[in-house]
């Protein structure tokens, strides 16, 4: 398989899924709505969505860079890491990103910003130290490829996707129990129904929002086959991205200031924790290591 076709093939997997997810939301929704006979619910549940996303897209970047300790740097902080920055964007056409540095001696790096005009890449100490010159080359190439294919917005819209799903799951246990509350006087036919719905109501709030979590993470380890993918384009040298996931994926330490709400967005996982079994997969932000190399020197150009 050439470096194109899979490209090609990626892109289409991820559309594939978030148009799953789509459907499994507005699933859900429908569902939600006829159980409650009150389509208020989902009215409010969309808005308090669409309000939320809006933030988020806008302010989203210096959110992240600022729990994440990022500091800017200029040209003269770090001339050739910037000619390095720039060559990679003259060659995919898109504008030249901020560049961050996060002091941490754990190598690892992440991109933001809601498009290629915003695009913001942020790189730790410990990376430029650890790797070597053609490999940090390929891991910027990683991150150049999430902001010139928008990735950050595809993962925003999962992200509301799933906070959909949640807060339909969460108003509907509630309005289930307040009903059924001031059912007292319900005959039991009635008090059976209503029985039914409260379990219905549990069900639905525990396995739909873990089932839209699956997806938002298989969207999101998709993306990163496809960053690598691209990667390798950029470089014309797949073996450079690989190494660079070895070394970042051996190393014992975690980034400092990572936490659960910024892990997805570094190339390679920077919570160190133990493999799990396949159920645990699944709710993996990054594709195995191992599986993630064998594909880049699989690769032919």
């Amino acid at each position: 398989m050439t470096l194109y076709n899979h490209s090609d093939k990626n892109k289409r997997k991820t559309w594939f899924l978030l148009s799953s997810f789509l459907i499994f939301v507005i699933g859900v929704a429908y569902v939600f709505s006829i159980a409650m006979g009150d389509p208020v619910i989902v009215y409010v549940a969309v808005f308090f969505s669409i309000f939320s996303a809006i933030i988020s897209y806008w302010f989203s970047d210096k959110i992240v860079l600022s729990m994440s300790n990022a500091h800017e740097i200029k040209f003269e902080d770090n001339k050739e890491l910037f000619r390095m920055v720039e060559n990679l964007c003259i060659s995919v056409g898109i504008p030249m990103p901020r560049i961050y540095m996060i002091k941490d001696p754990a190598p690892n790096a992440f991109a933001t910003g809601r498009n290629p005009k915003n695009g913001v890449i942020a790189l730790t100490t410990g990376l430029l130290d650890r790797l070597e010159k053609s490999e940090v080359e390929a891991v910027i190439a990683h991150e150049l490829s999430h902001i010139r294919n928008y990735d950050i917005l595809i993962a925003t819209l999962a992200t509301i996707l799933v906070g959909f799903i949640v807060i339909l799951s969460d108003f509907f246990v509630r309005m289930a129990f307040y009903r059924s509350g001031r059912s007292s006087s319900d005959n039991d036919n009635g008090g059976k129904l209503k029985l039914i719905m409260i379990i219905v109501a549990i069900a639905f709030s525990i396995l739909a929002p873990i089932f839209a979590y699956m997806l938002q993470f298989a969207i999101s380890r998709k993306r990163e086959f496809l960053a690598d993918a691209d990667a390798a384009l950029m470089t014309r040298y797949p073996d450079a991205l690989a190494s660079a996931l070895e070394k970042i994926s051996v190393d014992p330490r975690e980034v400092k200031s990572v936490n659960r709400a910024t892990a997805h967005l570094y190339i390679s996982a920077p919570l160190k924790g133990k493999k799990g079994a396949f159920f645990a997969k699944a709710f993996m932000t990054h594709p195995p290591i191992e599986e993630r190399v064998k594909a880049l020197r699989g690769m032919k150009i």
